[in-house]
């Protein structure tokens, strides 16, 4: 597993964790397949933000 601060680790088609904007409090993990990147910036300190192919959208957490 790897931390998803660094957008160069993160890929489209990947395998991901992600933390829902209203999951942040309790920092559930919802995982998916990135679909794009939403964040323009090479690395974000609180993970770099994405949407999922089911449409959900979070900050990347966990990759698998």
């Amino acid at each position: 597993m790897n931390n998803g601060t660094v957008r160069s680790h993160i890929k489209e088609g990947l395998s991901v964790g992600i933390v829902l904007k209203e999951d942040q409090r309790t920092g559930k993990i919802t995982q998916g397949i990135v679909k794009r990147f939403l964040t323009n910036s090479s690395t974000h300190t609180h993970g770099i933000k994405v949407q999922l192919t089911n449409g959900q959208v979070g900050r990347v957490k966990e990759i698998y």
